[in-house]
């Protein structure tokens, strides 16, 4: 069975300086038209970034659209024309100040596909050393050093609940057990 919405029309009905939002007409499968509102997004990286002594490097943030502060692993957006594990070193570097010596891409997952077409891809930072921060003007977030099963278990029991770190913290358990080789960069 064919599941694929042809696009029919397409608009942008807002333009952002991170985020763009369209409305495009579909065909559905059975012929009928349907619109999809959609977020178009530059992608981004989320690092996993473990110490030789078994802690990751953790960030405490205030977000504002939730309205909350969480608990995450080191991301960031795509730059245009950035490769990826290029923005993984940077975001690292910027927002910890942590570098890294040996870099294992992990994979990719989409956060939000019913309404945004935003990619994240996972990378494993190993063989670390601390510099100096470069954070963004107006960022403002917390470098925690915390052991691997404090996190998963703060991930259990629900005082980490952003998506891309649940599943960081998802590969990064299946690649200490070998099940996840990974890709050596």
């Amino acid at each position: 069975m064919d599941l694929t919405e042809k696009q029919l029309n397409s608009e942008q009905v807002f333009e952002g300086r991170f985020l763009k939002v369209r409305r495009d007409t579909v065909s559905l499968p059975d012929g009928a038209q349907a619109y999809r509102e959609f977020i178009r997004h530059p992608g981004a990286v989320a690092v996993l970034a473990l110490t030789d002594d078994g802690r990751l490097v953790m960030e405490r943030q205030y977000r504002y659209p939730a309205a909350q502060t969480f608990i995450e692993i080191p991301a960031g957006k795509i730059d245009p024309h950035e490769p990826p594990a290029d923005t993984a070193r940077r975001e690292l570097l910027e927002e910890t100040g942590y570098q890294a010596s040996q870099w294992r891409y992990l994979g990719k997952a989409f956060p939000c596909i019913g309404y945004a077409d935003e990619v994240i891809h996972y990378y494993l930072a190993t063989g670390l050393t601390l510099s100096a921060r470069q954070l963004d003007e107006g960022e403002f977030l917390e470098v925690m050093l915390l052991p691997v099963d404090e996190v998963q278990a703060m991930s259990l029991d629900g005082r980490i609940t952003d998506s891309k770190t649940l599943v960081g913290l998802h590969w990064l358990a299946a690649w200490q057990q070998g099940k996840l080789p990974g890709e050596a960069l």
